[in-house]
């Protein structure tokens, strides 16, 4: 199974680019045992910190959306380590279970930290690299979503059993775990009663630890020579000092990986003036189960670049009323849009912005629609049971076929 995720891209992908974004990889559409995927992702990063896969089989499907921070090697990490404990633990246990995705999380969260140990003499910034995870398990018509971070997964269902198809409602899956959100701010809290400053409002913005922005990322300046064509207000000729409110590491709570937040002897060596009685963050997922039902028609599965730009609501109406094929693409060139609508730019102007620029337009966007058809525990009489056994991946770095890099 780890061979199967990890083999040459141009075996494991059947996608390509993105109709004139240079950054826009996808695969329109695949079949899997209960219907057909889409995956899409757009790179706005110096490296892609994004990572997506979905494993598919007679016996379970899973699906894998992986927002890194403070670079891509936790993310890259979890690509190829998390499906294959799954898949061990499930094998172990008698199936899926909460207790089987939990085990399988605190396995690759354990194996990460091995990995910054041996790492860390030589390349001390390791200590500082996480990553959300969001995972989507779907075995004997039940889902199980478990998530750590702000990516976030959504089902689109018909109103009623019984109700027309024309209509979609947006369900939420996954909680946020951002401290931007209140019940987050006041878990955090509850859980470090003697740092009474764990949660802090900086700049408009609720953080974590309020300084921890510091590591890891620097600001910088840019003008309208970093994108040459483009006229004010499209690319302002004045000095723009980008912040580091972009940075996930401060807003999230959970994660896999960022050790110095974890483990008292990174964050000592980080010399930073944070106490840290305890960990600030946790790789505790929050797990949904949920029997499928007739009136669930797909699920989004999609990093928070995606729901910066669309409501719940939106993206499954656009999956609801657009051809299936390239879902996954159409998703992300309609965030790409909204971002470059609140620029008043014109999406062809945002497509010619290189990547690392293109992080103060938007974020990396990974998109996997899953369409759940009906009967699910069936494969329809379309293929031979062999034939689903599958493992598609995004890009390690879009139209990267770098594979040392990924194995670092």
């Amino acid at each position: 199974m780890l061979e199967m995720c990890t083999r040459p891209l141009e075996m494991c992908f059947g996608g390509g680019g993105g109709g004139g974004d240079e950054l826009l990889w996808h695969m329109d559409l695949k079949p899997y045992v209960s219907g057909d995927y889409s995956i899409a992702v757009v790179q706005a990063n110096s490296s892609l910190e994004d990572q997506g896969q979905v494993f598919t089989s007679p016996s379970a499907t899973y699906v894998g959306v992986y927002d890194g921070h403070g670079g891509p090697e936790a993310s890259r990490f979890i690509t190829q380590h998390l499906f294959p404990f799954l898949h061990k633990f499930a094998s172990e246990h008698g199936g899926l279970s909460a207790e089987v995705i939990k085990k399988a999380f605190d396995a690759t969260e354990e194996e990460f930290l091995h990995l910054v140990k041996r790492s860390w003499p030589a390349r001390p910034q390791i200590a500082s690299v996480g990553s959300c995870c969001l995972v989507g398990a779907i075995a004997n018509d039940v889902l199980y979503v478990a998530n750590l971070g702000d990516s976030r997964a959504v089902l689109g269902r018909r109103v009623s059993p019984n109700g027309p198809n024309n209509q979609v409602v947006a369900e939420r899956l996954s909680t946020d775990h951002n401290v931007a959100v209140e019940e987050v701010r006041k878990e955090v809290v509850a859980l470090h009663p003697d740092d009474s400053h764990i949660v802090v409002y900086n700049h408009g913005v609720w953080r974590i630890k309020g300084i921890i922005q510091l590591v890891g990322f620097k600001s910088e300046r840019y003008n309208s020579s970093l994108c040459p064509g483009l006229r004010p207000p499209l690319c302002p000729k004045r000095n723009i000092l980008v912040d580091v409110m972009n940075a996930k590491v401060d807003k999230v709570s959970r994660s896999i990986g960022d050790m110095y937040l974890k483990k008292p002897e990174f964050i000592q060596q980080f010399g930073l003036p944070i106490p840290l009685k305890r960990p600030v963050m946790t790789a505790e997922p929050s797990i949904l189960s949920r029997k499928l039902k007739p009136q669930d028609l797909f699920l989004i599965f999609a990093s928070d670049g995606l729901w910066e730009q669309l409501s719940d609501q939106v993206a499954c109406e656009i999956v609801l009323k657009s051809p299936r094929v390239g879902i996954a693409r159409r998703l992300v060139r309609a965030a790409v849009q909204e971002a470059a609508k609140k620029r008043e730019m014109r999406y062809d102007d945002i497509k010619r912005i290189e990547k690392g620029v293109r992080r103060h337009f938007h974020d990396d966007i990974t998109v996997i629609v899953i369409y759940l058809d009906h009967p699910l525990s069936s494969s329809n009489g379309r293929f031979k049971e062999d034939d689903f056994i599958d493992c598609t991946s995004a890009p390690v770095d879009i139209f990267s076929l770098n594979a040392d890099e990924a194995d670092d």
